[in-house]
């Protein structure tokens, strides 16, 4: 049989003191003198009082929870960006509840509505679908939100949001593969339907203009992504062989996991980075800075943005007005990038760029 658990009117009867005399020491009342407060705090500690935290949300109107929608779980970036998150809501006493959308804006909905029906404080969403035919079923909630990483432009007075600057990091990402000497630039996507996509892809193709570069359609190679079967990783594997077909020397990947799925098709195809191909990623991610060579990448600043998103939700919870936010990436150097005269040389020893109903040595149809 259970241990019946200490109430409140248990210290009372101990203390000898009325129920609403202990009630108030507990939550640090000013009308309960000092000495008066300690003491019953001292008793219930010895008497293991547990409060309970339905009756004090309820009476506070308060549950002194927060709940955060990423896309996956298992993505490394969204780790980062809730270590962010948990970091600001633990120094304010907040719990944080997690849950995950798959990319699938019906299972994004729903995972708001039960936050809603948890009685959370304030929300935050990262990488959101929704768009401007959504907004009136998000005006209907009440909760404060917080999108992260979302372009919020269009509805600014709708939502409040904390963004990186997707397209000067695509930008970054090209314009230091063209400093390096590279002409022929690839960019190996993934087909999502994420802001983050669509303005990574507008950086890529904003720097070779910007350049004066040629566009081939050739070299972009983009897999339409359905979450539940494929991954990041996987897509770099797959997609990596047709942008090296097509002649590239360089490559900017949408994210550091497809940069990592490129780097071992280049092990199978027997391509060495960077003397072969020069890849870059996005994210920079930990393990971006574990794998063999480490990657060139644009760092996306994950837990500040955590930091930064979960600070702004408490100011909507204080009731201030809370400004967007929108951070702006910065390139990290590491060995997976190189000089095209030393690339070129080294791969026109050991490829033969194809053409048109040619195949290159080394790479499988």
């Amino acid at each position: 049989m259970s241990k019946r658990k200490i109430s409140i009117e248990d210290i009372a009867r101990k203390a000898g003191v009325s129920h609403s005399t202990v009630s108030r020491a507990l939550r640090d009342s000013p009308l309960i003198s000092s000495k008066v407060r300690e003491e019953i705090k001292k008793l219930a500690q010895e008497m293991n009082y547990v409060p309970n935290a339905i009756a004090q949300s309820l009476q506070n109107q308060r549950t002194y929870t927060v709940g955060v929608v990423v896309t996956s779980i298992a993505d490394p970036f969204f780790g980062e960006l809730v270590e962010g998150i948990e970091q600001v809501a633990r120094d304010a006493g907040l719990n944080v509840l997690l849950s995950a959308s798959h990319g699938d804006f019906e299972q994004e909905i729903a995972a708001i509505e039960n936050f809603h029906y948890r009685r959370v404080d304030g929300i935050l969403v990262a990488d959101s679908r929704i768009s401007k035919h959504h907004t009136q079923q998000f005006t209907q909630f009440t909760v404060p939100t917080v999108l992260i990483n979302i372009d919020t432009e269009a509805y600014s007075e709708t939502f409040h949001s904390v963004a990186i600057d997707d397209r000067l990091g695509g930008i970054l990402a090209v314009k230091h593969l063209i400093e390096l000497g590279h002409t022929d630039i690839g960019y190996l996507g993934v087909g999502d339907g994420s802001k983050a996509a669509q303005q990574r892809q507008e950086g890529y193709q904003m720097a070779l203009t910007q350049a004066g570069l040629p566009q081939n359609p050739d070299w972009v190679a983009i897999l339409n992504k359905d979450s539940t079967t494929i991954k990041d990783i996987d897509i770099g594997k797959k997609m990596l062989p047709q942008l090296v077909e097509a002649g590239v020397t360089g490559i900017f990947c949408y994210n550091d996991m497809v940069a990592v799925g490129a780097l071992l098709a280049c092990k199978e195809l027997s391509l060495s980075v960077p003397e072969d191909l020069s890849l870059v990623g996005f994210d920079n991610i930990a393990l971006s800075n574990y794998v063999t060579p480490p990657l060139t990448t644009v760092s996306q600043r994950m837990v500040e943005m955590g930091n930064a998103a979960m600070t702004m939700l408490l100011e909507l919870l204080a009731g201030k007005t809370g400004e967007n936010v929108l951070l702006s990436p910065f390139l990290v150097t590491r060995s997976s990038t190189t000089t095209i005269s030393k690339s070129k040389n080294l791969a026109l020893a050991k490829l033969t760029v194809p053409r048109k109903g040619s195949r290159s040595v080394g790479i499988p149809r």
